[in-house]
C-alpha cells in the first residue's frame, strides 16, 4: 500500500488569497485545450481566426464553470442554497459537478455554433480530443484534494484518503 500524499490543497497563499490546486488545475485543462484546438484550427476551418477559437473557448469554459456549479447546487445541495442562495457565489468552499459541467458545454457549445455558423457536432468533432485534457487536469485536482476515491483494494497501489469515513485503502 503507498501512502497517501499529503498535499495542501492550497498551492500558493498571498495574505487572505488563495489559490487552489483544483482552481490552477481548471486553468490548466484549459489553457491545454486551448493550446490543442489552436494547432488544430487550419484543419478544422482554415478561415477561423484565433479571436473566433478563443471566443469559443472562453464560452465553452463558462460552460464547464457555470454548469459545474449549478449542477452542484441542483443535484446535490439544492435545499440548502435555497436558503442560502449566497452560498451560491462562495465557489472556494467546493461543489463542482461533472455532469453540471457537461451541461454546460453542451448548451455554450449549441448556442456558440449558432452565433458563429456551425453545427452543434461539428463543433462536437472538434472539441472532443480536448475533452480528456480537462478531465484528466480535474482528476488531479480531485486526488490532491482526496475527492473521488476509487473502490477498495487490495492492490500494491492502493492508499488510504483522509477524507474516506470507512479509512479502507482503495484505488486512486
Amino acid at each position: 500500500m503507498l501512502p497517501y500524499p499529503q498535499i495542501d490543497p492550497v498551492a500558493v497563499a498571498i495574505g487572505p488569497l488563495q489559490i487552489h490546486w483544483y482552481g490552477l488545475m481548471y486553468l490548466v485543462g484549459i489553457g491545454s485545450a486551448w493550446y490543442l484546438a489552436s494547432r488544430r484550427l487550419n484543419r478544422f476551418d482554415p478561415t477561423w481566426t484565433k479571436e473566433k477559437l478563443s471566443d469559443m473557448i472562453f464560452w465553452v469554459a463558462m460552460g464547464v464553470i457555470v454548469g459545474g456549479r449549478l449542477g452542484y447546487v441542483l443535484f446535490y445541495d439544492l435545499p440548502n442554497y435555497i436558503a442560502n442562495p449566497l452560498l451560491i457565489f462562495e465557489v472556494w468552499k467546493g461543489g463542482m459537478a461533472f455532469h453540471g459541467g457537461f451541461i454546460g458545454v453542451m448548451i455554450a457549445t449549441y448556442w456558440f455554433g449558432k452565433r458563429n455558423g456551425k453545427s452543434f457536432f461539428q463543433l462536437m468533432d472538434f472539441i472532443a480530443p480536448m475533452v480528456p485534457i480537462g478531465l484528466g487536469a480535474g482528476r488531479i485536482g480531485n486526488f490532491i484534494n482526496a475527492e473521488l476515491w476509487g473502490k477498495p483494494t487490495d492492490l500494491p497501489w492502493a492508499m488510504v484518503f483522509p477524507t474516506d469515513p470507512a479509512q479502507l485503502p482503495r484505488h486512486p
